[in-house]
């Protein structure tokens, strides 16, 4: 059974900083794509990062500079690193695995405000 557990959301003012991780299960995780994806309200998923098993990056361009993605093989979990958070990164940030087939954790929301 495939599991992506995700953790690190919560409140943060702008400007602050937050780290998500994603421990993952059930997938040869260092041979995986792992990514972040996040969903606003009345928008439509979005990527945010992906690392390839290779550990090429690819970021969108509003996070670029201020997000970076990790992986850790040998604890099978990836990260998101985000300073200098804005009101509209606030989302629901969810942890995607490109392995024989794509799966999706929970999501963990991220909102951003003073």
């Amino acid at each position: 059974q495939v599991q992506l557990v995700e953790s690190g959301g919560g409140l943060v003012q702008p400007g602050g900083s937050l780290r998500l991780s994603c421990a993952a299960s059930g997938i040869i995780f260092s041979l995986s794509g792992m990514g972040w994806y996040r969903q606003a309200p009345g928008k439509e998923r979005e990527l945010v990062a992906f690392i390839t098993r290779n550990y090429i990056t690819n970021y969108a361009d509003s996070v670029k500079g201020r997000f970076t993605i990790i992986r850790d093989n040998a604890q099978s979990t990836v990260y998101l690193q985000m300073n200098s958070l804005k009101p509209e990164d606030t989302a629901v940030y969810y942890c995607n695995a490109l392995s024989s087939r794509t799966y999706w954790g929970q999501g963990t929301q991220v909102t951003v405000s003073s």
